[in-house]
C-alpha cells in the first residue's frame, strides 16, 4: 500500500451528501501508480444507483446553495482555494503516485487549479443583467441570469485536478451544485479537493463524488431530467456519445474532446524561442496533454538546423519516477499508451520516417517510454491523422504558407493550433487562417485561468475558464413587467 496512508486529505470512499461512503455493493477498484505498478489503494466501485443518488442529493442542496448571496459562495469558494494552496505540496505527492507527472510539475497543476477557485470566486459576483428599454410604455423587460441547475462532470486523468476546478468552481460560483465522475486512474486527487471543500465549509451535497462504473454513472449523468448539464472532458469518441445520450433529455453540453495540435514553424522564426516552445508543447506531461503539439511542421529552408536544436535538447530529458529529483518525464498512464505510441512509430518507420532518438519503450520498464523525434514525417502516416497521447513528436517539411495552412487544418479536430514567425503580418494571416478555438503566437503556454479554453469541429463544444467560462453554467431569463 501506498505512503499516502495517513493522510487526511487520502480517502477511499465516495462522497454523497456530506457522507464518505462505499459501493452499497461494497465492491472495489484497485488504483495503481504507473511508475511502479504498486497498488496505491482501493476506491468504491460504483455504479448508476450511487450516481442516482448524488444527483437527487445534489437537487435537494440546490435551492438552498443558489439562495445563498454571490459574495457568500465567493467567501467558501475562497477559503476553499486557500486550503488548496496550503495543501498543495501534499496533493502534488498525491498526483504524482497516481498520475506519474513530475513532482515540480504536478505542483504547477495545482497552483493552476486553486487559480479557477479563486478566480471564479471573484468573478461569480459580477453576473449582471440587463434592463431592456421597452417598446411599450406599459411595459418593462428585465433580464436576469440564473444558474443552470444540477451539473455533472465527468473528468480526465491527464489533469485530475484542474479539470474538476475548472468545472466545478464555476458551477459553485454560479449557484449551480455538481456530481463530478472522475477517472479511475486518479480518483484520490479528486476525492482529496472535495475534502478541502467539505473543509472549507462548503455545505453536504454542494459536491459530490462518485467513482467506479464509467459506463452505469456516465448514463444516469445524461439520462436524469434533473441534471441540466454535462460537462465532459475526454476523448471525442466518448465525447459523441455523451451527447446523443443527452439528447433524449435536451441538456446544456460543455465537451472538451480531443486535439491534433498543428506547430507552425516559418523560416524567420527566431530558432531558439521555436525549439524550446516546441518542447514545452510536445513533452509536458509525458506528451499527454489535449493542446500538445501532435504535429511539428517545419520551413524546409530551417529543417536541418531546427532538427538538430531539437534532438539535443530531448536527449537531455530525465525520465523516471516524477518522486525523484530533476525528473522532466513520468511515465505513460498504462500499458495501452505504451502499446499505441509503440504503434504510432513503427507505421510512420514503415512508411519512410526516421527515428532521430528514442523510438521505444524505456529501459526503465513499467510504462515509461523514450521521448522520440521522427523526421521525414508525411501526411499519409497515422501519426498524422491521429492524437498520440504520448512523447512522440512528429516533424514534418513544408515550403508554402498555404499549403501548411491547408494542412493544419485538414484534421476533424480544432482545439489548439500554435504558429512562430517574426513577421508580425504573417503571424496574424496565419492565425485567422487556422481552424482552431485557441492558436498560441510564438507561445505555446496559452492556457491560464482569465482565458477561455475549447475548441471548434470535433474538438468539442462550450469554453471553460474567463468570464465566457461562467456564462456556460447559466441560463437567461426574461422577465416582461406590464404597469
Amino acid at each position: 500500500m501506498s505512503s499516502l496512508q495517513g493522510s487526511q486529505l487520502f480517502q477511499q470512499r465516495g462522497l454523497i451528501n456530506g457522507q464518505w461512503v462505499n459501493a452499497q455493493t461494497n465492491a472495489t477498484i484497485p488504483v495503481t501508480n504507473p511508475a511502479t505498478g504498486e497498488e496505491i489503494g482501493l476506491i468504491p466501485n460504483m455504479g448508476a444507483a450511487e450516481a442516482t443518488e448524488a444527483v437527487e442529493v445534489a437537487y435537494q442542496t440546490l435551492a438552498s446553495w443558489k439562495g445563498l448571496t454571490a459574495q457568500k459562495r465567493a467567501d467558501l469558494l475562497l477559503a476553499w482555494h486557500q486550503l488548496v494552496l496550503t495543501h498543495a505540496d501534499e496533493l502534488a505527492r498525491m498526483m504524482t503516485i497516481e498520475q506519474g507527472k513530475p513532482l515540480a510539475e504536478a505542483l504547477g497543476e495545482v497552483k493552476y487549479a486553486a487559480s479557477f477557485i479563486q478566480w471564479f470566486a471573484e468573478e461569480g459576483k459580477r453576473v449582471y443583467g440587463d434592463v431592456i428599454p421597452t417598446t411599450n410604455s406599459q411595459q418593462r423587460f428585465i433580464i436576469t441570469k440564473e444558474p443552470v441547475g444540477v451539473v455533472a462532470a465527468i473528468t480526465p486523468w491527464n489533469f485530475p485536478i484542474a479539470m474538476i476546478t475548472r468545472k466545478a468552481a464555476p458551477a459553485l460560483a454560479a449557484g449551480c451544485t455538481i456530481v463530478i465522475k472522475p477517472a479511475n486512474e486518479t480518483p484520490y486527487c479528486a476525492l482529496a479537493i472535495a475534502k478541502l471543500a467539505e473543509m472549507a465549509g462548503i455545505p453536504a451535497g454542494v459536491i459530490n463524488v462518485v467513482t467506479g462504473k464509467s459506463q452505469q454513472i456516465g448514463s444516469v449523468f445524461t439520462s436524469h431530467e434533473k441534471v441540466k448539464k454535462l460537462t465532459f472532458t475526454g476523448s471525442t469518441p466518448v465525447g459523441r456519445l455523451l451527447m446523443q445520450q443527452c439528447s433524449d433529455t435536451i441538456k446544456k453540453l460543455a465537451l472538451e474532446l480531443g486535439g491534433n495540435a498543428p506547430l507552425i514553424i516559418f523560416d524567420d522564426a527566431d530558432l531558439d524561442k521555436a525549439v524550446q516552445g516546441a518542447i514545452f508543447a510536445k513533452f509536458r506531461n509525458a506528451g499527454q496533454t489535449c493542446v500538445c503539439a501532435n504535429r511539428i511542421y517545419v520551413h524546409d529552408k530551417i529543417y536541418q538546423a531546427f532538427t538538430e536544436k531539437f534532438v539535443q535538447e530531448v536527449q537531455k530529458f530525465k525520465i523516471g519516477n516524477g518522486l525523484e529529483q530533476n525528473v522532466q518525464i513520468g511515465p505513460l498512464i498504462n500499458e495501452k499508451a505504451v502499446l499505441k505510441a509503440q504503434q504510432l512509430i513503427d507505421d510512420a518507420c514503415g512508411k519512410g520516417a526516421q527515428v532521430a532518438c528514442g523510438g521505444k519503450q524505456h529501459a526503465l520498464g513499467q510504462t515509461f517510454f523514450e521521448p522520440t523525434v521522427l523526421t521525414d514525417v508525411s501526411r499519409d502516416m497515422e501519426i498524422v491523422q491521429e492524437e498520440i497521447f504520448g512523447p512522440v513528436a512528429p516533424l514534418i517539411r513544408f515550403t508554402e504558407e498555404a499549403d501548411v495552412v491547408a494542412q493544419a487544418n485538414d484534421t476533424i479536430f480544432g482545439l489548439a493550433a500554435y504558429v512562430y514567425s517574426e513577421n508580425i503580418s504573417r503571424i496574424w494571416r496565419v492565425a485567422e487562417q487556422l481552424e482552431y478555438g485557441m492558436v498560441g503566437m510564438n507561445s505555446t503556454a496559452i492556457s491560464n485561468e482569465v482565458v477561455p479554453f475549447g475548441g471548434v469541429k470535433q474538438s468539442g463544444v462550450g469554453r471553460e475558464g474567463s468570464k465566457y467560462g461562467l456564462e456556460e453554467f447559466m441560463t437567461i431569463k426574461y422577465m416582461c413587467l406590464g404597469l
